[in-house]
């Protein structure tokens, strides 16, 4: 499977199952179809001689040696594969679903509630469809122990302190950091602890512990202060923007702008979401995600099929806008144009994502099991608790075959082995199947991939020039 389209100036043509990029000239990238229409299962039934005098009979826009040259060009990649490759990954297929899994990660409700209101919240202030709660300490022991006696012999360990609001309940989370680090030389296991809040009730002590015991610090923030106060705002109405922001800034200060990431999410509201990335940007922020909001269209709020071809210039705009501060040595890291063309994801990452239901659970303040966070509360996901372990193994095993080749959607796409399928739980909000597709995201997802290509062939260039 072969992806063209240009951008920014660029010719690029990604062969899909190797990953290999090309950034090439026009005639290559005009030729790069013909010469693929000519070939049977991928393998040529023409000697390249042959193939350039039947595309010169046929394409009269360029010059005979012109053609046959470019087909000599085309024809060696194929040859070195890095062009028309096979895929190889639908053969693992059957071994993947028959894997024994471990779970390797957990995220923690350390409280169902929220000091925020935010109008967007999948948690609903928290709730998730329940009630209000917050973990104790011997829920969450238990559910530490529970990962520890399920990671087989994985050594690393991830665990996110996620609510609502978790440092609504900040005492249980250092408590259960201090209790994990004594289960880490007992056991061989090394965990990696991650905090998301929405830093209203960020401190310097508890800034202290976060600098020392965790790994990753998820900020968030929506981007210019009218839109996260219109959309983040206090129950009483009041906005949360200026009393987070110089916390953030400490917080990106502190660890070096490193290990953190300002965590927004755009709506209907600000279409222009690119003008809130430049804004983090320029308050100092490296590390920056902003991704579009997922709602039901019949929310005011929600992303639209007719919003796409306006966002889509608003991500080319972006990537312009992060190629130039790259050059002037001020860059900074947009998540979702972070792609690794050289080493990439292991077989197991590009055929299933997340791991969510199989590697990767949430765990509610009361100790039930789900398979991520955007499932808690619906029952059908409800896989067992703390006490017990998983007993609903069908749900895992479900997940376990959930896959880029189970999915219609996927299996003729170009991104899939970049984004693995999407995420499962907007697949059965908006379909009813895990194995189903949500377009919107679909559509956006297919586009920061060639945002982030362009921007990594740019950069190359540059070097290469230099």
């Amino acid at each position: 499977m072969v992806h063209q389209y240009k951008n920014n100036g660029f010719n690029i043509v990604l062969d899909v199952n190797s990953g290999a990029v090309h950034v090439v000239d026009d005639i290559v990238y005009d030729l790069i179809p013909e010469v693929e229409a000519l070939r049977v299962d991928g393998v040529a039934r023409k000697e390249k001689a042959a193939i350039a005098a039947e595309l010169v009979k046929k394409i009269t826009k360029y010059k005979s040696e012109e053609i046959e040259e470019a087909v000599e060009e085309i024809e060696e990649l194929a040859e070195a594969g890095m062009l028309f490759t096979e895929d190889i990954y639908e053969n693992y297929i059957g071994d993947f679903k028959n894997r024994e899994t471990v779970v390797k990660a957990l995220c923690l409700h350390i409280a169902h509630d929220c000091n925020l209101a935010c109008k967007y919240c999948f948690a609903e202030e928290g709730e998730y469809h329940g009630r209000r709660a917050i973990m104790s300490y011997e829920v969450g022991k238990k559910a530490l122990d529970f990962l520890i006696a399920n990671s087989g012999n994985r050594v690393n360990l991830e665990v996110d302190f996620f609510g609502g609001e978790p440092l609504m309940n900040w005492q249980v989370v250092k408590d259960l950091v201090v209790y994990g680090r004594s289960l880490e030389k007992p056991n061989n296991k090394k965990f990696r602890f991650t905090l998301t809040t929405n830093g209203v009730l960020l401190n310097d002590e508890i800034l202290a512990f976060a600098n020392q015991e965790m790994s990753n610090i998820v900020l968030s923030i929506d981007g210019r202060k009218e839109v996260h106060n219109y959309m983040r705002p206090h129950r009483g109405g009041q906005g949360s923007y200026d009393e987070i922001v110089p916390k953030f800034k400490k917080v990106a200060e502190s660890r070096e702008q490193m290990n953190y990431y300002v965590r927004g999410t755009f709506t209907r509201h600000n279409l222009d979401f690119s003008e809130d990335v430049k804004h983090l940007a320029d308050l100092g922020f490296k590390q920056i995600s902003v991704e579009p909001v997922v709602a039901d269209e019949k929310e005011e709020y929600a992303i639209r099929e007719s919003d796409i071809p306006g966002l889509k210039e608003q991500y080319d705009k972006l990537a312009m806008e992060l190629l130039k501060r790259q050059k002037e040595g001020k860059g900074v890291n947009f998540f979702h144009f972070m792609i690794d063309l050289e080493g990439g994801p292991c077989v197991a990452k590009r055929l299933s994502g997340c791991g969510s239901g199989t590697e990767y659970l949430a765990v509610t303040p009361w100790g039930d099991f789900y398979p991520c966070h955007q499932f808690v509360g619906q029952e059908e996901f409800l896989m067992g608790n703390v006490e017990e372990g998983i007993v609903k193994t069908e749900i895992r095993d479900r997940f376990k075959s959930c896959n880029v080749y189970a999915k219609e959607k996927c299996k003729d796409c170009f991104a899939k082995f970049y984004c693995s399928g999407g995420c499962a739980a907007n697949s059965y909000n908006f379909t009813g199947d895990i194995n189903g597709a949500y377009e919107i995201g679909c559509e956006l997802q297919r586009k920061r991939i060639e945002c982030a290509i362009m921007i990594k062939a740019a950069l190359a260039n540059e070097e290469k020039e230099n």
